[in-house]
């Protein structure tokens, strides 16, 4: 029997493409601070400290600690301004792109199999219930759980496997290109996400229906 769907899975990040934070008050703490915009970000974000963190190899608390003896180094911030920048900037609110989750979830009523694909922290079970996300999808691989981030390959092969989905029969939607270029290196169909609007061809399989 032919199979008339263009995938046997879809494999999908969550930050920047499902979820989406305010960071408004970071950057009116950083001004206050005399900081350049972006700076907390730009540490918070920094290999050895962030790298660890999606390993799952240091807590969310324990980032921020290290997030805020970072800013405080030299003496660019008081401990006390630079714990409060730290918190805020790994407090900042968050919320779901209601386009985005509405088509995701026409891909599961068209019984193909969904998976959340994220380099993420060991927090990210109660972010998901906090966003009522929990059954978006079939699966979701964690980096934190799993001990791999994007773009190593092992976390693509992972997620394909519990789809139960050939490398090659998998749809990957990221917003980053080092990540997309390493899931069409394993033979996946890559989407650089943008907009809710970059999804409406290649997720028309499940969305005409």
């Amino acid at each position: 029997m032919t199979n008339s769907k263009p995938y046997d899975a879809v494999l999908c990040d969550l930050d920047n493409v499902i979820r989406f934070y305010d960071t408004a008050h970071v950057t009116a703490l950083e001004a206050s601070a005399g900081l350049p915009r972006g700076t907390t970000s730009a540490v918070a974000f920094a290999p050895a400290l962030d790298g660890p963190l999606l390993l799952g190899l240091t807590t969310p608390d324990q980032w921020v600690h290290a997030v805020a003896a970072e800013l405080a180094k030299d003496g660019r911030l008081s401990p006390a301004r630079a714990d409060e920048l730290a918190r805020a900037f790994a407090g900042s609110p968050f919320s779901a792109d209601g386009t985005v989750v509405a088509m995701l979830r026409r891909v599961r009523e068209s019984g193909t199999p969904l998976v959340l694909v994220t380099n993420a922290t060991l927090d990210l079970e109660d972010d998901l219930e906090a966003l009522g996300l929990t059954d978006l999808a079939d699966h979701v691989v964690s980096s934190a759980r799993v001990g791999v981030a994007k773009p190593d390959r092992e976390i693509y092969e992972i997620a394909a496997r519990r789809a139960g989905a050939a490398v090659d029969r998998c749809l990957f939607i990221d917003d980053r290109l080092e990540n997309i270029e390493a899931a069409v290196a394993l033979g996946m169909t890559g989407v650089h996400f943008r907009e809710p609007a970059d999804l409406h061809e290649p997720l028309a399989f499940a969305l005409a229906r």
